[in-house]
């Protein structure tokens, strides 16, 4: 059973009502309007434990959409909910009204004075995309949240962020100059520096009037204020009622951290500050949380800009996670209990140099010898920062039904009392039968702490209920902030009366009046509150059950089930960065939240629990939200919670396409390696497709097969030469290699293989020729059945290829292969499709061609005598399973052993042809934007006698068919590189 629905009569009556909604907004907006199930769906969460379906959701394209959803909404008696990333954690983007999501259309640049140092922005910017923008002028935008890659500023000024570096540089409320909005009804206003009377205000006398009565408010409470606001920095709880009160107020202020309550905001003017011109980092180590607790004062009064905790449970996860096993062991010594990171800036690198020594001497004088790593290199400090930034994402990949609960997260206290306070709530936990993970920001006394609940239980729900009543005491005895960087929402608005007295409660709501008299903008937030635990109100509400699929295709046991592994999304949305790594593609190039590994998580969700009715984990709406998936398996590595949507889709795919059928183009592409021999043979028939535009156009409407992409021409596949291998030919050394001739590189560019054979030759390899044991047909990886669902046929091919291979693997040979999509699969799928030691093995002893190179290159097993290439430039695409298995610095490695020859990678995603979906009639526009985001660019920027090296067969199809330029596989370059033997 799925968590219980609606009631019928309650989502017919939603239903009518929506209807009318939806055609009045459609008719009135420029952007777009969805009220379809599993679009509300992928609105209904956001990075915290709660869900709520609403009503629609609008995506405005300008402020006018913006002005006109308010009034139609009014008119429908519908609150509205303004939405930025949605990676708040405590619930504060989402409700039953309309969803306004800012970040698709509204995210632009509006003024940007670079003498200044000022910036204009539409609440949908992202910030890094903004601090890309001004680094070039010398400027940066210091409040840095760790989700930096996709946090929105109009988000940010509603929550009233803070991140790693707020010691120096304070929170959103001291970065903010000027806001522009909207009142509930879609009236314009603006607020920025004023006096004690209205001045600094836009929008005529309704909005001069309320500024009055605002800043009157403030003043007549004056007394309450001081005597209740926490004196800490980090405090973003209740409305900025004390930012009134200064000397010369900034009216904006009291917007910032009001979480989309009090008006729907239109721009944001910031105060940019000047990019230091080094930064160092110093790693100090610690036996204990308590022994780096008290000494985080000493370290904070050595004036750096950021102390940054990473405790225990993040070294221990981290150390399990690819993407942060290296950096962990390059920072750790031993093995500390946990960490703190402190950072220092400034424009003098010799002065920065002597404060990493004066680090030192702190640790040292608290009895800490030689407890500081120093990192002083800006790469190795990215590094760092990125398993930072990734802490609480670390820490939800834990695996099972109990995860960390963000509810009690950014509590703040005095310095002072940090030690004792983390004690106390440690004891908290313990007395309630569970344990928390800790983490962030000990320079200003803010932790991030979750306790391990589970929380589809009641009892769970119970647990966090009493765990917060008691740390709320906690912070109240302890003299700090209940809410001291993430905001209030769901999770924490019951707590700001308890913090800051019935009286200031009182003034807050007053404030919410005055500004929305009916309550329509984000409800339930900050002031007259939801109840924090109510379950119905939360993800996993009461009768909570996963149905579908019934059987899983393949083994999800590592995960608890295929459920359990599409709930490690929480929905973080570290998959909505636009730069850096590779996820998402499909996201980077449509910017929809359907086309994104959280959105699609957050579908199959719904479907499998039955929250969007019958036979929705089948239905064309699911194919549509996974069709854009282009498997690049980034998710896989860069995912800090480890959802694999490429595993996923085979799960999802192998279900419809045995409820729908299998369609003509996956059919062609999933019997390729069955036919592949036959159309070699055909070759000069089939190859007429491209030359001739009526065969091309007649594919493309019996087919599926775009006409404006020409197709792999087929040829005289490569064949293995010589005598077939026996198992007892394998003598056990290093030297006993397999070369796996995959179906692409067999079928279309055998110059690869014979290049590869020729290289490993030279480096001294004894080449096994295996052949099948069982039929003539090549062995195969099962990939182009896996990228269909058919995975009972891509079960049968990887049993094949297993039993083929595992005597010889037994008996100590490695298997080696050039295409990246078909060797790894004997590292990751073949384990879900025949589970078991035997597949392990295989899993082990298989590698890339370079990967085999390169570490035999390392250890001075083999020596490889290459020519010089005379000052060539060699442009580097990485293939997105080469990323996703941590590989590419092996390709990168081999490259540069050739004498004269210059590296450069490119800093990309997806090329986008990815196996068969480039060449299809309805996704070639997204697969040539994906490679316009950046591969395509750069490559134009190549000169004409440079080299470009893509080792995935898509790849370098996609690079000749959008640009007309050869690329090649590495084993080609590293064989015309060789040195002749005589």
């Amino acid at each position: 059973m799925g968590a219980t629905p609606e009631p019928a009569t309650s989502q017919r009556a939603a239903a009518r009502n929506g209807a009318g909604l939806g055609r009045r907004l459609a008719e009135a907006l420029q952007g777009e309007v969805r009220f379809d199930a599993f679009t509300r769906g992928r609105y209904a969460t956001d990075a915290s434990i709660y869900q709520i379906m609403p009503a629609g959701v609008v995506f405005p394209r300008n402020r006018a959409d913006i002005a006109a959803t308010l009034q139609i909404a009014a008119e429908h008696d519908v609150p509205v909910v303004m939405r930025g990333g949605g990676t708040s954690q405590n619930g504060q983007p989402i409700g039953r009204g309309l969803v306004v999501d800012c970040s698709r259309h509204f995210n632009g640049v509006l003024a940007y004075d670079a003498e200044g140092g000022t910036i204009t922005v539409e609440p949908g910017q992202v910030l890094e995309r903004l601090n890309t923008r001004v680094k070039a002028d010398g400027w940066f935008f210091p409040v840095e949240p760790s989700t930096a890659t996709r946090c929105t500023i109009g988000g940010m000024a509603g929550n009233n962020s803070c991140g790693a570096r707020s010691l120096r540089f304070g929170k959103m409320s001291d970065n903010v100059l000027a806001l522009e909005a909207l009142f509930h009804d879609g009236t314009p206003f603006g607020f920025g520096l004023t006096g004690n009377d209205a001045s600094g205000v836009t929008g005529g006398a309704r909005a001069e009037d309320l500024a009055r009565r605002m800043l009157a408010l403030a003043e007549s409470e004056r007394a309450e204020i001081l005597r209740m606001y926490p004196k800490v920095q980090r405090r973003v709880g209740g409305y900025n009622l004390d930012a009134l009160i200064e000397a010369r107020p900034n009216l904006a202020h009291l917007l910032v951290g009001s979480e989309g309550t009090l008006a729907a905001t239109t721009s944001v003017t910031l105060k940019l500050s000047r990019l230091p011109a080094h930064r160092v980092m110093g790693v100090c180590h610690f036996p204990s949380f308590r022994a780096a607790m008290e000494t985080t004062k000493a370290i904070v009064d050595l004036n750096p800009v950021a102390v940054e905790l990473v405790d225990n449970n993040v070294l221990v996860l981290g150390a399990d996670i690819p993407l942060f096993r290296t950096t962990l062991a390059d920072i750790t010594r031993g093995e500390p209990n946990c960490l703190l990171l402190a950072e220092f800036a400034g424009d003098d690198r010799d002065a920065l140099m002597a404060d990493l020594r004066r680090l030192d001497a702190c640790m040292g004088d608290h009895g800490f010898a030689d407890a500081v790593v120093e990192v002083p290199e800006p790469v190795r400090q990215k590094s760092v920062w990125e398993v930072r930034e990734a802490c609480l994402n670390i820490m939800m990949s834990m695996k099972g039904d109990a995860k960390p609960v963000s509810f009690i997260e950014d509590c703040a206290v005095p310095l002072e009392h940090l030690a004792d306070y983390t004690d106390a709530v440690t004891e908290v936990f313990t007395k309630h039968g569970t344990r928390g993970t800790w983490y962030a920001h000990a320079s200003v006394g803010c932790l991030h702490v979750r306790p391990i609940l589970n929380m589809k239980e009641g009892e769970g729900v119970a647990k966090m209920r009493a765990i917060a009543e008691e740390t709320s005491e906690l912070v109240r005895r302890y003299k700090g902030s209940y809410s001291g960087e993430h905001g209030d929402g769901i999770s924490r608005s019951e707590y700001v009366e308890p913090l800051f007295g019935s009286r200031l409660a009182r003034a807050f709501e007053t404030v919410k009046d005055g500004f929305d008299p009916d309550n329509r903008l984000n409800p339930g937030k900050i002031v007259r509150p939801l109840r924090m635990d109510d379950r119905s109100l939360m993800r996993f509400q009461p009768g909570y059950a996963v149905s579908r699929p019934a059987k899983a295709a393949l083994d999800w046991s590592e995960w608890g089930g295929f459920g359990g592994a599409v709930e490690m999304c929480n929905n973080n949305g570290t998959c909505r960065k636009l730069a850096g790594g590779a996820m998402c593609p499909s996201y980077r190039a449509t910017r929809d939240e359907q086309h994104l590994t959280r959105g699609r998580a957050n579908s199959l969700r719904l479907a499998i629990s039955g929250q969007l009715g019958e036979g929705a984990f089948t239905s064309p709406e699911m194919k549509r939200t996974l069709d854009l998936c282009v498997s690049c398996k980034a998710c896989r590595r860069e995912c800090p919670t480890g959802v694999d949507m490429a595993k996923m889709k085979i799960e999802f795919l192998h279900h419809y396409h045995a409820e729908h059928g299998l369609p003509l183009k996956e059919r062609l592409v999933a019997e390729m390696p069955r036919y592949a021999g036959l159309a070699a043979r055909l070759a000069p028939l089939l190859n007429l497709r491209d030359r001739y535009a009526p065969l091309a156009r007649l594919s493309e409407r019996v087919a599926g097969l775009s006409a404006r992409r020409t197709l792999p021409r087929w040829r005289r596949p490569w064949a293995e030469t010589g005598e077939a291998a026996h198992p007892q030919d394998v003598t056990g050394d290093f030297r006993d290699v397999i070369l796996f001739g995959d179906t692409f590189n067999r079928a279309f560019e055998r110059e690869n293989l014979e290049a590869a054979e020729r290289v490993l030759a030279a480096a001294g390899y004894r080449l096994h020729r295996v052949f099948p044991s069982k039929g003539r047909r090549p062995l195969c990886c099962g990939r182009t059945y896996l990228a269909s669902g058919q995975t009972d046929r891509a079960r049968a091919e990887a049993r094949r290829t297993l039993d083929t291979l595992l005597p010889y693997v037994r008996a100590g040979a490695r298997v080696v292969g050039l295409e990246p999509s078909c060797l790894l699969t004997f590292r990751d799928e073949f384990a879900a499709l025949l589970p078991g030691e035997d597949a392990a093995l295989l899993a082990r002893s298989s590698l890339l061609f370079e990967e085999l190179i390169a570490a035999d290159l390392a250890t001075g097993r083999i020596e490889l005598p290459l020519a010089d290439r005379g000052g060539r430039v060699a442009h580097l695409h990485g293939h997105c399973h080469q990323k996703s298995f941590g590989v590419m610095g092996s390709v990168e490695t081999v490259l540069r052993r050739v004498p004269g020859l210059e590296v450069r990678v490119i800093e990309s995603s997806c090329c986008g042809m990815a196996g068969a979906f480039g060449y299809g009639a309805d996704t070639i526009d997204v697969s040539l934007a994906m490679a316009e985001l950046s591969l395509f660019p750069a490559l134009r920027k190549a000169g004409p006698d440079d080299l470009v090296v893509a080792d995935g067969t898509s790849c370098r199809h996609q690079i000749h068919d959008g640009l007309g330029i050869h690329a090649e596989h590495v084993a080609r370059v590293l064989d015309r590189a060789l040195v002749p033997r005589h």
